[in-house]
C-alpha cells in the first residue's frame, strides 16, 4: 500500500489538479445519477474523489452528509484548500479504499469514478467489494466509473482494467441489482478521448 499511495502523491504533486487527465469543470454525469437517486439527506462517500469538483457540485445542490476518500493526502489538501470554509462540511478520509475502517451499513451512496479500474489484482477488487458490501446500507446505491472497452490500457502510469456493462456488474454480483448504465466519452485536458462506463446498481 505504502508504493501505491506514493505513486498517487506523486501524481498530485507534481500536476496541477486541472492537469490530471481525469480532471473535469463539473462531475455532470456523477452529479446527476446522485441527485436521481437520493434526496439532499443521504449520506454519500465519494471514493477516490481527490481533487474532483463533485463535492462543490454536491455542496452547491444542498447536499449536507458527505464523505470523500483518497490514497494521497495532498490531494485531499488541494480540495480543501479549494472549497474553504466549506470543506468542514465535508468529512475527509485519507486511505487505501481495500483497507480503510468504514462504517457499517452508514452510505446512502457510494460513488467512485476511475479508482476500480485501478484494481488489477483481484483479490484487492474482492476487498473492494467486500467494503461496499459492509458500508452502504441496504436499499443504498452504487455509482461505479470505469474505462470501457474502448478506453485506455494504461493511465498515470499504471495498468488499468477495461470493462463492459455486464463485465463490471459481475464483478460485484447478485447482492448489487443493475438498474442501468450509460457511456461517456471523457475529454481529457491533453485533448485525447477516453471512454467511460457508469454503472448504478441498487444495494439488495
Amino acid at each position: 500500500m505504502a508504493d501505491r499511495r506514493q505513486h498517487w502523491e506523486t501524481v498530485y504533486n507534481s500536476k496541477a489538479a486541472d492537469q490530471v487527465s481525469w480532471f473535469q469543470t463539473h462531475a455532470a454525469s456523477s452529479l446527476r445519477l446522485i441527485t436521481g437517486c437520493a434526496d439532499r439527506d443521504a449520506r454519500i462517500i465519494d471514493v477516490g474523489g481527490g481533487t474532483s469538483v463533485l463535492a462543490d457540485d454536491l455542496l452547491d445542490a444542498g447536499y449536507r452528509h458527505l464523505s470523500v476518500l483518497d490514497l494521497a493526502e495532498s490531494a485531499l489538501a488541494a480540495s480543501r484548500a479549494r472549497l474553504g470554509a466549506r470543506a468542514q462540511s465535508v468529512q475527509w478520509i485519507a486511505g487505501d479504499i481495500t483497507q480503510a475502517e468504514l462504517p457499517a451499513a452508514h452510505y446512502d451512496v457510494w460513488h467512485d469514478r476511475a479508482v476500480f479500474h485501478f484494481l488489477t489484482d483481484p483479490a484487492d477488487r474482492a476487498r473492494y467489494v467486500a467494503q461496499v458490501l459492509k458500508s452502504v446500507k441496504p436499499g443504498g446505491h452504487v455509482i461505479i466509473a470505469t474505462f470501457g472497452p474502448g478506453g485506455p490500457l494504461q493511465c498515470s502510469g499504471l495498468d488499468v482494467m477495461r470493462y463492459a456493462p455486464d463485465v463490471l456488474h459481475a464483478e460485484f454480483g447478485m447482492p448489487f441489482r443493475l438498474l442501468g448504465h450509460e457511456t461517456e466519452i471523457h475529454h481529457t485536458p491533453a485533448g485525447q478521448e477516453q471512454e467511460f462506463v457508469y454503472c448504478y446498481c441498487l444495494r439488495t
